[in-house]
């Protein structure tokens, strides 16, 4: 006691559950006591939870006070309970609980009312800690590019969590990505990438449950309720003081969680501490709980009833919740952790052996093979292995005539039968290490669970796991698909790996899957797996694929075509060297003896024949195809053609389907090949603007004759009126010369845009152009790549004003600068179909005087009248426009496929019609390149693809000249190998002049002076990237005291003469800028000057 006597009481009889302690009604606390035998008093709390609370006490009226910090964030309350209050649930709601929860249990319905769990919990001594490691970085991840899709849900989670006050803005230096995952109902799932903190978090040891030792509770008992508890993490809170380290990264801002979100490797392990507590006394007596799963068993139905009201006390008490949707009640039978309870006992779930149960019979002497393959790995767990599986193994023979019997048959089921029962089908130790075998074919996954049996160490199967790829998982590329195969078999048995005690081994034939936790950059389908992969201690082990027999047979046991069974396909082929290209007709006769087995065929010199075709067996069918479609004889002829040419020689089963499939995936014919098909992706107009001159369009005229001093015009036009202004101009204008002239002819008389559409020129993209618009608040809205129909008003109007130059100018086409002011009129007063007025008319209300001596409408108008009709003009503006617009799309989609189903992830083939490819002769190019990756999809018709860094081109495009790639169903083709693409359509700029140099660290640098752009573009470049030696010489007999590159001999001697006139010039190199500039060049006509400057100078 204070005074240091003795309690006086015995020793300490058990522990209570976390009580709900109330004082002076104020003051509320989640405690634990220890009960001892103490008759004086009821209640002792001890120093240490004095100097915690530090309560001040007024010894006269024997009160406690509560003010110190600790009690003000955790312990004061509004309320009489430390939980916020119930929220009600609706009618509906209300009759939807009454139907699917049990009368008896009504009592109990508000803890299914879900809107209990959008309330944030309190502080409880269970909340999640996050302690890193000494030393570790603080996490700090990048941010993900997500669909327009993705980000109007991104949007909506933060709204909903602010508003529930799950997650608010901090101050942290922490930040992890969030992307989504598309769940089965299509809903997209928020996901944090927390491996960067789960990595430096120290690790919670808190034991998950055994679930042979629980299992064996449940023998007894006749009758069993399931619950399932709602957003289960979500009701725990984050440790006070570690919420910074939960924070996340969006482009809305950066947010932290209060409450334990999904994806923290200690959030299993805390979560379970947390029900473990609750149900502590009860826990292997009528109850047991694994993470967010509570199972409720009795032996009778009237004690299993108070066994449930007692759960639903608890889970009352502390705020918990269960969804009603996913319960289940006093049944006699139910499914639990993969196992189904009964009153006879405990049984595997028929789901978890399918694999097996489901094998089709073999067809023939591969499917045989691959049968035997898988069952002859576990003959020492079978009793009389060799005896019972002779009738099929007989059939693997070379010189037996494949035929299966009934003997074979007996056998076959019989081997299933024992696959699927003790002790082929071990039952799981969550002590012992997993190992997880896998292996995916081109139309499947397969997996096995195993573990290692005491005291004899031999790997026993826990359960087979294979599934069927969809058509989009086929596409997959080969690494995809075996990493496909661990996520399905990691979600399959996600409730005896996720927390296992020891590291899972996973076995795969694909060796780079060892690199997967060490790789740099993932791909976004791998980063998304990556991130639910991280829930598992995982150690992947290569092992060829002739050791991983048992997955590798269940992954390719669905394959009914042969032509999926091959050998691993060497890196390069046979047939890449004419010499060793083996014969057709010897690999035709070599391979009869193991694939002929029908009675149809005619056996003719040593071939077989269907109907006068040679009969090719499996392993010949791709040198068939090959000899048929990608021979210089054949010409890689469409499907059409090539099948007629395959008939007329060959014959197989499924002979149609295989050339099909071999023709769709040739890549010499995607590449080299054009489409006849109509254009991809629908028409989608641009929105109509709400007042003249808000949105225009802009556009050059360039390279005309020059007349009157001026060699080009700047087209200007308004989308909604579609009045248009002709500026000549003297050349294609740098970007603060264009400025001017904006700002001088058309901010003068329509005052400042809201946004303006354009092309890409060098003048709209630079840095210049882009700082002024934004100053000015305009939006800058440019075309995708090679796609010039989004800025279709502007082309148009270049057109009709490229027509009227046409017939007024003259043999010399040096008057076109003097016809513009008449064509701009012409144009203005000429009726436009969209808007069924004239751009005149639009605009001022009343149509321009064109010839004089006609009476004129000498009426005025009052000035209120005539805003009125300009009002109800633009009106009706703005509907013809829409009309227009529906009318343009309705005969414009006649014209179009649908908008393409690309996804993100999918592969494409880019066309090379609109670049300028480098080859002598664009007619023999390739019509296609590729294929790329598509990283984002913009909207309905435009993607970024992920580009080579060779390739500086806009990476955004149009879906028309885009074509998805079929990767090839036929192992043994092999891919071709990449050619080079030689582009000239990256941003490379030319060098004008060279205005500077210096030297820094030893190396020296010029300041380029870049054609086409204004002085505020000059920028410093390595002298080893500039690629301009003309000018670097004129620049260093200008200036001969300035730094020179070690590599640049100084061309001038004596007044300038040259006594080394080979000079040689620093090699070209590709680099890549601030201004993501490549091999630097100068312009023909600079090098030209400077070649006559220098001959002239020698001369003299």
């Amino acid at each position: 006691m204070a005074d240091g006597s003795p309690l006086g009481s015995g020793p300490v009889l058990r522990e209570t559950l976390p009580l709900n302690v109330s004082i002076n009604n104020s003051h509320f606390e989640l405690m634990c006591f220890d009960v001892v035998s103490s008759p004086l008093f009821p209640v002792i709390i001890g120093l240490p939870w004095l100097k915690v609370h530090n309560p001040l006490i007024d010894w006269s009226q024997g009160s406690l006070s509560f003010s110190s910090p600790f009690c003000r964030r955790n312990c004061l309350r509004k309320h009489s309970s430390m939980f916020p209050q119930a929220v009600a649930c609706t009618t509906e709601e209300k009759s939807k609980l009454l139907s699917l929860v049990p009368v008896v249990y009504h009592e109990f319905l508000d803890i299914f009312n879900e809107r209990q769990a959008d309330i944030l919990p309190p502080h409880r001594p269970y909340d999640c800690p996050i302690d890193l490691l000494p030393g570790a970085p603080i996490p700090f991840g990048r941010i993900y590019p997500l669909a327009e899709r993705e980000l109007t849900v991104l949007q909506e989670y933060i709204e909903e969590n602010l508003r529930k006050g799950f997650i608010r803005h901090p101050t942290s230096p922490a930040g992890a990505g969030i992307f989504f995952v598309e769940k089965k109902d299509h809903s997209l799932r928020p996901c944090i990438d927390y491996r960067d903190l789960n990595k430096s978090t120290i690790k919670n040891r808190y034991p998950l449950p055994l679930i042979h030792e629980l299992f064996q509770r449940l023998r007894s008992a006749t009758i069993f309720s399931k619950l399932d508890l709602k957003g289960a993490y979500n009701l725990i809170r984050v440790r006070e003081g570690d919420e910074w380290k939960t924070a996340f990264r969006t482009r809305y801002g950066h947010y932290e969680y209060l409450v334990m979100p999904f994806g923290l490797c200690n959030a299993p392990a805390t979560f379970q501490h947390f029900i473990n507590d609750i149900f502590c006394d009860i826990l292997d007596v009528f109850v047991v709980a694994y993470l967010d799963d509570i199972l409720v068993y009795s032996t009778s139905l009237e004690e299993h009833r108070k066994h449930m009201k007692e759960v639903f006390s608890r889970l009352r008490l502390h705020n918990l919740v269960v969804k009603a949707e996913k319960c289940e009640f006093e049944r006699d039978n139910i499914e639990f952790l993969g196992f189904v309870i009964s009153t006879k006992g405990i049984v595997m779930d028929s789901k978890k052996v399918s694999a097996i149960l489901d094998w089709p019979t073999p067809k023939d002497r591969k499917a045989v093979q691959r049968f035997v393959g898988f069952a002859n790995f576990y003959r020492k767990f079978i009793r009389n292995f060799s005896e019972v599986i002779r009738p099929i193994t007989d059939l693997t023979k070379q010189k037996v005539k494949f035929n299966w019997s009934p003997q074979a048959q007996r056998a076959f089921d019989k081997l299933k039968e024992n696959f699927t029962s003790v002790p082929i089908l071990a039952h799981p130790v969550p002590s012992q290490p997993f190992t997880l075998e896998v292996d995916a074919s081109e139309c499947a996954v397969g997996a096995v669970l195993s573990q290692r049996s005491v005291p004899q160490g031999l790997l026993h199967p826990v359960a087979f796991f294979s599934r069927k790829l969809s058509k989009t998982e086929q596409n997959y590329d080969v690494a995809d698909r075996e990493l496909l195969a661990i996520k399905l078999a990691l979600e399959e048995w996600r409730h005896l790996l996720e927390g296992a005690a020891h590291p899972i081994l996973v076995l795969t034939d694909h060796k780079n899957l060892e690199y997967l936790r060490s790789a740099k950059r993932l791909r976004p389908r791998q980063a998304r797996w990556a991130l639910f992969f991280s829930r598992f201690q995982l150690h992947i082990t290569y092992r060829p694929g002739s050791r991983n027999t048992k997955a590798d047979a269940l992954s390719r046991m669905y394959s009914s075509d042969a032509s999926f069974v091959t050998d691993p396909a060497p890196i390069l082929q046979p047939s890449s060297f004419l010499l060793m290209q083996p014969s057709l007709l010897h690999k035709i006769r070599q391979h009869y003896n193991s694939d002929v087995a029908d009675t149809m065929l005619n056996l003719q010199d040593g071939f077989y024949f269907f109907k006068n075709r040679l009969f090719v067996p499996v392993e010949a069918r791709l040198d068939a195809l090959k000899s048929v479609h990608d021979s210089p004889l054949a010409g890689h002829l469409g499907l059409r053609k090539t099948l007629d040419l395959l008939r007329r020689h060959f014959w197989w089963p499924k002979l149609g389907s295989d050339c099909a499939r071999f023709v769709r995936s040739c890549e010499v014919c995607a590449k080299c090949k054009g489409t006849t098909s109509k254009p991809l992706g629908l028409l989608y107009p641009l929105p109509v603007p709400d007042r003249p001159w808000v949105s225009i369009s802009m556009d050059f005229i360039t390279d005309l004759p020059a007349s009157e001093g001026f060699s080009a015009i700047l087209v200007v036009v308004d989308r909604l009126t579609k009045l248009a202004h002709f500026i000549p101009l003297s050349g294609v204008p740098s970007a603060s010369i264009l400025a001017k002239v904006f700002i001088k002819e058309i901010v003068r008389l329509h005052g400042l845009p809201e946004d303006i559409i354009s092309d890409r020129g060098v003048q709209f993209t630079s840095k210049f152009w882009r700082a002024l618009c934004k100053g000015l608040q305009i939006c800058l809205s440019f075309s995708s790549g090679y796609h010039p129909q989004t800025n279709g008003q502007t082309e148009r109007t270049n057109q009709t004003l490229e027509q009227y130059l046409r017939c007024f100018s003259c043999f010399l086409q040096d008057n076109w600068a003097s016809l513009l002011a008449m064509a701009e009129f012409a144009y203005n007063n000429s009726i436009h179909a969209s808007t069924k007025q004239t751009p005149f008319f639009s605009n001022l209300g009343f149509h321009p005087i064109m010839i004089p001596g006609i009476p004129q409408d000498v009426s005025v108008p009052a000035a209120q009248d005539r805003l009125t009709f300009l009002a109800s003009n633009l009106t009706t503006l703005h509907q013809n426009l829409l009309k227009a617009q529906s009318n343009f799309k309705f005969f414009a989609d006649k014209k179009r496929n649908p908008d393409p189903e690309f996804e993100v992830g999918d592969m494409v083939w880019l066309s090379t019609l609109n670049l300028r490819l480098t080859c002598p002769s664009k007619k023999l190019a390739q019509r296609f390149i590729g294929p790329f990756e598509i990283l984002q999809r913009i909207n309905p018709v435009s993607f970024k693809l992920l580009l080579p860094r060779t390739l500086r081109i806009h990476p955004v495009f149009h879906a028309a000249p885009l074509k998805r790639f079929v990767p090839s169903q036929f192992p043994g083709r092999g891919p071709l190998l990449p050619d080079p693409v030689v582009i000239s359509d990256h941003d490379e700029y030319e060098v004008e002049s060279i205005v500077d140099s210096k030297s820094r660290r030893g190396e020296v640098q010029y300041l380029i002076k870049w054609k086409g752009f204004g002085p505020e573009e000059n920028s410093w470049e390595p002298a080893s990237n500039v690629n301009a030696p003309k000018l670097v010489r004129a620049f260093h007999q200008r200036f001969p005291d300035k730094p020179v590159h070690i590599h640049v001999r100084r061309p001038f001697l004596r007044g300038g003469q040259c006594q080394d006139r080979t000079c040689p010039a620093p090699a070209a190199r590709r680099f890549s800028s601030r201004r993501s500039k490549m091999a630097v060049r100068s312009s023909m006509r600079s090098s030209m000057r400077s070649s006559v400057r220098s001959s002239v100078r020698m001369r003299k």
